[in-house]
């Protein structure tokens, strides 16, 4: 009797050893869910400086009208009435053409 109650508790302490290192919940599972919580939260802290330089940049534009003006400037290309605009294009980037021919000149726009 002794020897069944002992094999019983032997098969039983192997079943819980297995499972504490394979399928799910076992360790290794625990850790891969831990370094997944650690990427999220790293995900979470960056969305969240976003998240405030945009809600600066909203609170900014709500109160000063020189930074509505320079928004409209720098991502719309807005200019006052009377101002001159130059847009200067660079001949930096060029495209090599067959060899022995003139190189093509192409505008770069910044």
């Amino acid at each position: 009797m002794t020897r069944i109650v002992s094999i019983v508790l032997g098969v039983l302490a192997f079943g819980l050893f297995v499972r504490l290192w394979v399928g799910p919940g076992s360790y290794p599972d625990m850790q891969r869910l831990e370094e997944k919580i650690a990427q999220q939260n790293a995900a979470n802290d960056e969305q969240a400086e976003v998240k405030r330089r945009l809600q600066m940049d909203v609170v900014g534009l709500s109160k000063d009208d020189e930074a509505v003006e320079e928004h409209a400037r720098s991502e719309l290309g807005m200019v006052r009435q009377g101002e001159t605009f130059y847009q200067v294009i660079l001949r930096t980037d060029q495209q090599v053409t067959a060899p022995g021919s003139q190189a093509k000149l192409t505008p770069h726009v910044e």
